[in-house]
């Protein structure tokens, strides 16, 4: 603010910067959207690692294509990852009673923190092991037997209004919610000195768990049905096996479900969709052109069966994308060949969205967005053949198409062999052709919209359009140094301007300010043509 001047003297005005550093975004954090046997269903979850996914979700398992496809990313050099995990629609997370069945409603209601069959692995165990004398207090121990992993929480108080109460002990649990407290404390199991490997002992082998007619899970670990495991409430159990649908993906844009449950993450940048339905995806290509992403189209099953030739053919006749939003999608075809640990080490076939998203991650961290992420250096780890190898000439049908091929390279392996969008077709002569250069555009418009903020509600004239342009300025010429765009000079690489030539009092006058951006990609040497002549003695004359 102005300095008041009264007295003679000098006076320390602090004037603020017109300097605001503009941070580029992440360019390679991965969304996966599917099915998984355990974790959290109504909130995009944010993992950094395998480790961490299969904390959250249970690692691999048998039909979730998902638990593959995350693998694979950071098994070819992913670091962030936004997991999505879908359930039926209104399936419902299983409820427990813990204690003697003979205490009846009195007991505690507990619930599974999310939908699956996982918690019909859950076991409980009431005791009051080394207690204060009277009888408000109990221990709880919660055992998961799929992952072995246990939660023991000592000296309950029967009491909801107590800082000790089921409510507020159980309120960090990972396996457990509390619905309801009951109206007593719970009674121990009565079985004499069980040893400690008994009291919440899982299914026999071969048992399944599933819940009987009645309700009550079987496999008890000693024959009685009175309290060293969880009992499910009477009646039919609500998480039967149900098939994921079309409109399970979808869900509702409005109330965030489905693959919109993405809206309330703060950025990704590459989507996933290992095994959804084909319906599915220009829903998700109109979601990754509003949150600035890019989708990884797996190819169709019908091409599986397909020679490189028919799949050119389908790919003419039935575009996946039609759409101009394509520009935002690519599809990588054929499907990838890794061991099923699973399967004991089985060979099988897998959608390439995950080890894409993995090659794409890595060729950002090593090189950034604007390469292409194919070549040489492309490689794909732990791919152990393709489901259609392909030689040159049938790579010559495809490429054309906007198909990006992977191919087994001699001395390399498998590697990505194309950097195509979906409007990467030659007959289309779309500007956004290349993968990279589309991936940048949308790097570079992330980065401006975020760190431009700061001018909304200026003062829209010379002083704000001279620190707009300072400050675009500095991150373009930051990416020029980087070696992002074409050109010699700054000038020849890239422009941002804002002044009075495109700002006229008109736009002023309706609160617009107008900031113009442009920049030279780098374009990606697709075709390498090599000349070759032959030198003959020169002739005399």
């Amino acid at each position: 603010m102005p300095v008041r001047a009264t007295y003679p003297g000098v006076y320390i005005n602090e004037v603020k910067s017109r300097v605001r550093t503009i941070t580029g975004v992440p360019t390679s954090i991965a969304a996966f959207v599917g099915t998984a046997p355990r974790g959290p269903v109504d909130d995009p979850v944010r993992i950094t690692s395998w480790a961490d996914y299969e904390t959250h979700f249970g690692g691999l398992a048998e039909g979730s294509d998902m638990s593959y496809a995350v693998q694979q990313f950071y098994l070819n050099g992913g670091a962030d990852a936004v997991i999505v995990r879908l359930v039926p629609r209104g399936a419902k997370a299983l409820t427990f009673r813990v204690g003697k069945d003979s205490q009846g409603e009195n007991r505690p209601l507990l619930k599974a923190t999310s939908p699956g069959a996982w918690a019909l692995g859950l076991r409980a165990r009431v005791d009051y092991d080394k207690l204060p004398a009277g009888d408000e207090f109990y221990n709880l121990t919660i055992r998961d037997c799929g992952t072995g992993f246990e939660e023991s929480y000592r000296t309950i108080s029967a009491d909801p209004d107590s800082p000790r109460s089921l409510r507020r002990v159980l309120s960090g649990s990972r396996l457990v919610v509390v619905e309801d407290e009951g109206t007593a404390r719970p009674q121990a199991h009565d079985t004499p000195d069980p040893a400690p490997d008994d009291l919440l002992a899982c299914p026999p082998a071969g048992r399944t768990g599933q819940p009987a007619e009645g309700g009550v899970p079987d496999g008890d670990a000693d024959g009685d049905e009175d309290g060293d495991q969880l009992s499910s409430r009477p009646g039919k159990p609500e998480n039967e096996p149900v098939e994921i649908t079309a409109t399970d993906y979808l869900g509702s844009e409005l109330e965030k479900s489905g693959i919109h449950q993405l809206r309330k993450t703060d950025i990704f940048n590459l989507l996933c969709l290992p095994g959804c339905p084909p319906t599915v995806l220009p829903d998700a290509l109109r979601l990754c052109v509003e949150q600035r992403a890019v989708l990884l189209v797996d190819p169709p099953s019908e091409w599986a069966e397909k020679t490189p030739d028919a799949v050119a053919q389908a790919a003419l006749s039935t575009p996946p994308l039609p759409d101009e939003a394509a520009k935002n999608a690519a599809l990588y075809f054929p499907e990838v060949m890794l061991p099923d640990r699973l399967r004991d080490g089985e060979i099988r076939n897998f959608p390439p969205c995950g080890v894409m998203a993995g090659v794409l991650a890595r060729t950002d961290a090593q090189r950034g967005v604007w390469k292409a992420p194919a070549g040489t250096d492309a490689t794909l780890t732990g791919v152990v053949g393709l489901r259609t190898p392909m030689t040159d000439a049938e790579n010559g049908l495809l490429n054309p198409l906007g198909i990006n091929c992977l191919r087994q390279l001699p001395g390399l392996g498998p590697v990505a062999w194309g950097a195509r969008t979906l409007r990467g077709a030659d007959h289309l002569s779309d500007e956004w052709k290349y993968l990279p250069v589309r991936r940048l555009a949308l790097f570079i418009e992330e980065s401006l919209f975020r760190g431009t903020q700061w001018v909304v509600f200026e003062p829209n004239d010379e002083p704000l359009w001279s620190s707009i342009r300072l400050n675009v300025g500095a991150f373009m010429n930051s990416l020029f140094r980087e070696g992002a765009f074409q050109g010699r000079t700054p000038d020849e690489a890239y422009l941002v301007k804002c002044d009075r030539e495109n700002n006229p009092q008109n736009d002023i006058d309706r609160g617009i300010v107008n900031i113009q951006v442009g920049f030279a990609p780098l374009k990606p040497a697709e075709f390498v043509i090599i000349h070759i002549e032959q030198l003959a003695g020169q002739i005399q004359t």
